[in-house]
């Protein structure tokens, strides 16, 4: 029995035109609700219809590795194709480079459809498209002429080369070189490893952004951090004069992981052998020296991954959700306790049984809880106007919150959609052990979830920039708390995140306290991003509740409507109040952690 998905179109709309964009027109654009409505759903057809049913079967084939070349599972390259040639994948990217110009919301949104329909297949487009924008904003000329039109329409694909098989966040450690040439370009000679759609048999070229060391006049590659740059090194060379590809590049495939989930995507180790590259930025910095548009370009692409990787999770988590509640409604096991909602039958389906609601109800609140928070940073990274600057700091400050919270939420909201099926959701026939296989990963991807909440607590909040887009979050709850005080519905809602909020201003200021000991921000960062997630999720659904409030009070309030102010209840009841623990938590420092000595742990 394979898993079941719907595209939450609804939803999206809601979000879209109801609750963000009034303050966020630049969201929509010139799109009606009818507009996204009808877009969003011709993909959605495509998506449930032709992507869903191979998400099995890449689980079931994989991905193959024969001849330096990979093959992707069957069904994979024609279904790639089919989402290409509708422009779905290049839908917000600009009309110029062959996109459809509609705002960069649509592609999120379209992003979330992906990864739940089939996350495998999804993250080849997902990779390119993040690939291609870093190329837009800070490459050559050329590059923006000859090289991002391809990958914006499909034609050719991207991927990030970082990790090597010693070196994984310190970039200090990397042994990947390029060596420069009077042509202007670069040699590029290294291994890098776990990179996802490094190869495989659905595009005419790929195109691997790459971080190596640039020697130094001595030619040698040091430890330094400005000696690395950002390259593009694609598959087949690219004339840069005129486009045109030219002989296969010095770039092999040396092998495909063997994994545990997101089988039906190519993980492949990537040997640069004197393969040539073009460094990101320009090639007039001297030997050693980073670019600083190329380093730039990296982090813009690492963070544009992070927020993909909290929204891909997120994929796993609606598909999950939908089968476990599908599963509830025709379970029959026991009665329900209120005779009332008994049944004729001798047993009642088990969506009657109070914990079954919990484990139902937490998925959900999280699930649209997510989507909001994910929407919610799409804006201020989009926002225009004379609060520009105040939108764009606060989106870089929640991205780590987007990428470890949401992974760590959406890993757990699969598992809860197995518990609800019980003994049936552990057999692969019925599609959710896949799904918990698959998400597992996005914890790691990206940064692993230690290293997003360090560089949250121990780094963003402690910096002045960080600090001060902190402070401008919170007073932006605080006075949309205060706003619903005035609502007799929301008003214990809006209480309840006051509260929350001076608990995480208690704790932002502790970790930032002069005279903490060496290890405390560090210790206190797992606690803290797991306290911003809670009060970020609850500052969403009390503006969802809000907007929820409005519509049933002028008469267009629907079911659609009374489940959300449902859902907004719970989070504020169930979930807010961990917030508390956390908080407690930080305050007893890191002295528990670092006592025992390395040798007895």
């Amino acid at each position: 029995m394979a898993t079941i998905y719907k595209a939450p179109v609804q939803d999206y709309v809601f979000l879209l035109h109801d609750v963000f964009g009034p303050r966020f027109p630049e969201l929509i654009g010139e799109l009606t609700a009818d507009d996204t409505s009808t877009l969003l759903g011709e993909a959605a057809k495509l998506l449930e219809e032709v992507w869903a049913p191979l998400d099995e079967v890449g689980d079931a084939q994989g991905c193959t590795f024969s001849d330096g070349a990979v093959t992707t599972p069957s069904g994979f390259k024609n279904a790639f194709d089919l989402y290409r040639n509708g422009g779905w994948n290049s839908i917000s990217a600009s009309v110029e480079d062959g996109g459809g110009g509609l705002p960069n919301a649509m592609a999120q949104a379209l992003r979330e459809f992906t990864s739940s329909a089939n996350n495998s297949l999804g993250l080849y487009f997902g990779l390119t498209n993040g690939a291609h924008a870093t190329i837009r904003r800070n490459g050559e000329d050329w590059m923006r002429r000859h090289v991002v039109p391809r990958m914006t329409v499909g034609e050719w694909t991207g991927t990030m080369c970082l990790t090597e098989p010693h070196c994984g966040t310190d970039l200090r450690l990397m042994k990947t070189k390029a060596v420069p040439q009077q042509d202007g370009s670069y040699r590029i000679s290294g291994t890098k490893i776990f990179i996802s759609a490094g190869d495989h048999d659905m595009a005419g070229n790929i195109v691997h952004l790459v971080l190596a060391k640039v020697p130094d006049a001595d030619g040698r590659v040091t430890d330094a951090l400005g000696s690395v740059n950002l390259f593009l090194v694609p598959k087949w060379n690219v004339d840069p004069a005129t486009g045109e590809l030219g002989a296969r590049n010095g770039v092999t495939t040396g092998g495909i992981e063997h994994k545990m989930g997101l089988k039906g995507n190519a993980t492949c180790t990537m040997n640069f052998e004197e393969a040539i590259g073009y460094r990101i930025g320009g090639s007039k910095e001297g030997a050693g020296k980073s670019s600083s548009a190329g380093m730039s370009g990296m982090f813009e692409l690492m963070n544009h991954a992070r927020i993909n990787t909290g929204i891909q999770s997120l994929g796993s988590a609606v598909r999950a959700h939908g089968h476990a509640v599908q599963y509830a409604k025709e379970r029959l096991a026991g009665r329900a306790l209120d005779p009332a909602q008994r049944s004729a039958g001798v047993a009642d389906p088990i969506i009657c049984h109070a914990d079954v609601r919990r484990l139902l109800l937490k998925q959900a609140a999280y699930i649209e809880g997510a989507r909001a928070l994910a929407l919610y940073v799409r804006a201020t990274q989009d926002a225009v106007g004379e609060s520009q600057a105040h939108d764009k700091a606060i989106g870089v400050f929640l991205t780590p919150v987007v990428k470890a919270y949401l992974t760590d939420k959406s890993f757990e909201a699969t598992n809860d959609a197995l518990q609800v099926m019980g003994g049936h959701g552990y057999i692969r026939e019925n599609g959710l052990e896949q799904l918990v296989r698959d998400a597992r990963i996005f914890q790691l991807y990206e940064g692993a979830n230690g290293v997003q909440a360090f560089d949250l607590a121990a780094r963003k909040l402690k910096s002045a920039d960080g600090w001060a887009a902190f402070g401008s979050y919170a007073s932006e709850v605080e006075q949309c708390a205060e706003q619903a005080l005035g609502d007799p519905s929301l008003k214990a809602m809006a209480a309840a995140l006051m509260e929350a909020t001076a608990a995480v201003r208690t704790s932002a200021q502790w970790i930032t306290d002069a005279g903490r000991k060496l290890n405390d921000a560090p210790g206190a960062s797992y606690d803290f991003l797991r306290m911003m997630g809670i009060h970020a999720f609850g500052y969403m659904w009390l503006v969802m509740a809000m907007t929820a409030v409005q519509a049933v009070a002028d008469g267009s309030g629907t079911d659609f409507h009374r489940r959300k102010l449902a859902l907004a209840r719970y989070w504020m009841e169930k979930e807010l109040p961990m917030l508390s623990a956390f908080g407690k938590s930080i305050a007893f420092g890191s002295e528990c952690l670092m006592d025992l000595p390395a040798d007895l742990v």
